[in-house]
């Protein structure tokens, strides 16, 4: 029996590590020791749904109610249990959810063997301990970004998320989840843009970003995000979002960032500005500037993209290109719509169009045709559930086939699912936005440069 299972056990590491999963599979299809997806796994990556993923909300305010109420138009995301340790933001998430059991304390909550995955929306300085402790306690894990507000920090999330591979996990940066991104994406590789040149976005909406709160107490406790100490501030806590996508078009990852910030406005007693700054600088002498402020809201938000051969404007789920009059024809902007702003005509992008379902109309109703429609959250848990389920349905067939004593190779095996998930943030991606957001905090705490040493990147 011993040499048997010896020798059962030696196949399996062989098979597995000498060549794709699906090789694998095809050669040991004749033997007993044999590891085939289950049908409800194909299913899943051939349509994108799958049976439901019971999740729990953990942290019940404002954006987490927002959650609650996004998982409740999905079809296969029952929100079966909820935390808060604040009874009044319990009762009001509870109006989305009637059916889901209200817990006070996180530690619970994990307890709850009903509950399949969870949503981490508790304030960022709090992330560290919840996802640890969920991840041992076998759930999968959506955590908001940024993952935490210290490096420290954000690297044991992912650490913790990286230690437990049968469990999974997506960081909440929703843009790598929106079809239309992913679609631009894989324009900008196309060189379409020509030589990167630069990039500058911005957010503005003029708000205190303050809450109000019965006790001077609460008050303190829910303003979390004017707390230097406790926060990422602007750049961290909303400007995280488009920092990742200008490290994710551009394909680069900033080698220093000069920082500017002051109170303008609110001024309340907070300690972090309300309008801040930054440049970020790239190898090859390529700059993008970002802005935030919460004193002013025109043009709102949206990001540029400079090339030589065309700049590329991303505004919500639209984009357009602007191409150079010396631009070579790409051969389809012929069939594309066009709009005109002020003198430059764009070139209307969207995913998914072609010559026979070109986009028409302009402004409000280029929006309404849009096939991608939905919010960047939306999209992001909509791919959470889908993903949850093909790498749970992955590992069970994996210790099915062989037990679940080789965690290396079980990791091989999963990377092989890859192609069955939709596209999402990994814990690497968490937190190398982590890393930019929390050097750029500083720089702008301290109205100075900083260089950002590439090691700083890597996990350990």
């Amino acid at each position: 029996m011993k040499e048997q299972t010896e020798k059962v056990d030696l196949n399996r590491r062989n098979f597995l590590k000498g060549g794709s999963m699906a090789s694998v599979m095809a050669v040991m299809a004749s033997g007993k020791d044999v590891l085939q997806p289950s049908p409800s796994l194909a299913q899943a990556a051939s349509t994108n749904a799958g049976p439901p993923v019971k999740f729990g909300v953990i942290g019940c305010g404002y954006h987490g109610r927002d959650i609650v109420g996004t998982l409740a138009v999905l079809p296969n995301a029952p929100v079966v249990a909820l935390c808060d340790h604040y009874g009044a933001f319990l009762r009001r998430a509870g109006r989305s959810a009637p059916d889901a059991k209200q817990y006070a304390n996180y530690k619970d909550l994990l307890a709850d063997e009903n509950v399949e995955a969870v949503v981490i929306a508790t304030p960022s300085h709090q992330h560290k301990e919840i996802v640890q402790d969920a991840l041992k306690a076998g759930k999968h894990v959506y955590c908001e970004a940024p993952l935490a507000s210290t490096i420290e920090d954000a690297k044991a999330v992912a650490m913790a998320a990286h230690q437990h591979p049968k469990q999974y996990f997506q960081a909440g940066l929703q843009f790598r989840s929106d079809p239309q991104r992913d679609f631009l994406v894989d324009y900008v590789r196309t060189g379409a843009w020509g030589q990167t040149v630069s990039a500058r976005s911005q957010w503005h909406k003029k708000t205190s970003w303050k809450r109000a709160a019965p006790t001077n107490e609460r008050e303190k406790e829910i303003n979390w995000r004017l707390d230097k100490n406790l926060s990422t501030g602007l750049i961290g806590e909303i400007g995280i979002h488009q920092l990742d996508a200008k490290s994710w078009f551009l394909g680069k990852r900033p080698q220093a960032i000069t920082g500017i910030g002051s109170t303008v406005l609110w001024k309340d007693g907070r300690s972090e500005p309300d309008t801040v700054q930054i440049n970020l600088e790239y190898d090859g002498g390529i700059h993008a500037g970002f802005d935030i402020t919460l004193c002013n809201s025109f043009d709102t938000d949206y990001e540029m993209y400079y090339g030589t051969d065309a700049a590329l404007m991303v505004r919500g789920s639209q984009a357009w290109m602007f191409k150079e009059a010396d631009a070579p024809m790409l051969g389809w902007e012929v069939y594309a719509k066009k709009d005109t702003f002020f003198k430059e005509v764009g070139i209307y992008l969207v995913a998914n169009a072609t010559k026979l379902t070109t986009v028409t109309g302009s402004g409000e109703e280029d929006a309404k045709d849009n096939p991608y429609n939905d919010t960047p959250l939306y999209y992001a848990l909509e791919n959470f559930v889908h993903n949850a389920y093909v790498h749970q349905s992955g590992v069970e067939d994996f210790i099915a086939g062989f037990g679940d004593e080789d965690e290396e190779v079980l990791r091989e095996y999963l990377v092989e699912l890859e192609g069955s998930k939709k596209p999402a943030a990994n814990y690497k991606h968490g937190y190398e936005a982590n890393v930019i957001a929390c050097k750029a905090h500083e720089a702008i705490l301290g109205n100075k440069r900083i260089e950002i040493p590439s090691e700083l990147f890597e996990l350990a």
